[in-house]
């Protein structure tokens, strides 16, 4: 079947009416990220859907902006009475907020949803050594750790004490800038009120003291950004009471549907310039589908197009004479094309 059946299909399974996300999770510059552009690519969706009384959402991503989930599931919800989110694998920090956001989080066996806790980026952040035109992002559990070893695993308490340790943390190579710490503060507090929200949200409401453990566990208590959460502990374990096992049938329809849309995304190739190239070839150019949002009515994807060339570039290289150039071939790349088609 193609993606339109399938998706009539987990329509019939759900008694719903299904709207994909999908963004690709390849390496390079063919990835996708969830990102407030899709916000009107999603709105004219639900207007051809119209009101009904239940919307599923199929998302497979990686994550991307944070403040994104709110404007979807508040914009989905003035649609239906109940919103569902269908897991066929990953759904990842920004996507793992989604997910929190549904009355209701379909997973299967091979479904995962992770950590919230993002990483921050500003012009107060430390220059990259590697690459100066960038910034080192900060890892806001990162931070808070610091500073948890400092206090609970050490046992420093007093305010002299902390002032040292912030003093060593701040003057550390490379140097982090004081509002790059205040960044990090006002993005951890932000998440925690949008989590809480997202978990209000629902048709059911929840109590304060689920709601709270909810976004511990999702914020601070588990770690490490790559911690995946399958069903059983997102719904025994965490307290995520919104997780529903998927039946056979809607695990199997959600399995081929993702099938889909990992061959028109490619996602098992690896991205090489020099294979993109092809071989013998000086000069090629690739368009490739990196995310999609679709429905039984309207299909829409974001292309981007990609330009490959042949280069000499001069490498140095060091001799018993002292460093020489010496030119060697490469493959250049350039973005020609991108937008929403």
């Amino acid at each position: 079947m193609d993606k339109k059946q399938l998706i009539q299909q987990i329509q019939g399974l759900r008694n719903s009416r299904v709207i994909t996300y999908v963004t690709s999770d390849r390496t390079g510059p063919v990835n996708a990220r969830i990102a407030m552009d899709v916000i009107p690519v999603v709105s004219k969706q639900l207007r051809a859907i119209g009101k009904t009384q239940n919307i599923d959402l199929f998302l497979y991503s990686a994550g991307g902006d944070t403040m994104v989930p709110w404007r979807i599931v508040s914009m989905i919800r003035e649609y239906c009475e109940k919103f569902s989110v269908l897991v066929p694998y990953k759904a990842h920090s920004a996507a793992t907020m989604i997910a929190l956001g549904a009355d209701e989080i379909a997973m299967s066996d091979l479904s995962e949803i992770s950590p919230i806790d993002p990483s921050t980026a500003n012009v107060f952040n430390p220059q990259d050594p590697q690459n100066p035109q960038n910034k080192i992002p900060i890892s806001v559990e990162d931070v808070m750790a610091y500073f948890d070893l400092a206090k609970n695993k050490f046992g420093i308490k007093n305010d002299a004490e902390l002032s040292s340790i912030f003093s060593k943390f701040v003057e550390s190579n490379p140097q982090i800038h004081p509002l790059a710490l205040g960044n990090v503060n006002r993005i951890h507090n932000l998440i925690r009120i949008l989590a809480k929200r997202l978990l209000k949200s629902h048709k059911t409401p929840m109590k304060d003291d689920e709601v709270e453990k909810i976004v511990d566990y999702f914020t601070e208590k588990l770690y490490s950004h790559q911690y995946f959460i399958g069903r059983k502990e997102a719904k025994e374990d965490l307290g995520l009471k919104s997780v529903a096992y998927a039946d056979n049938s809607l695990a199997k329809a959600m399995t081929e549907l993702f099938e889909e849309y990992r061959k028109d995304m490619d996602l098992e190739t690896l991205w090489n310039p020099e294979n993109e190239l092809g071989v013998n070839a000086m000069q090629n150019r690739k368009q490739y589908k990196i995310a999609f949002i679709e429905s039984a009515q309207e299909s829409r994807h974001f292309e981007l197009s990609i330009e490959y060339r042949k280069q000499q570039v001069n490498m140095v290289q060091q001799t018993p004479q002292g460093p020489i150039q010496v030119p060697q071939e490469q493959v250049g790349w350039r973005i020609m094309e991108q937008g929403w088609r």
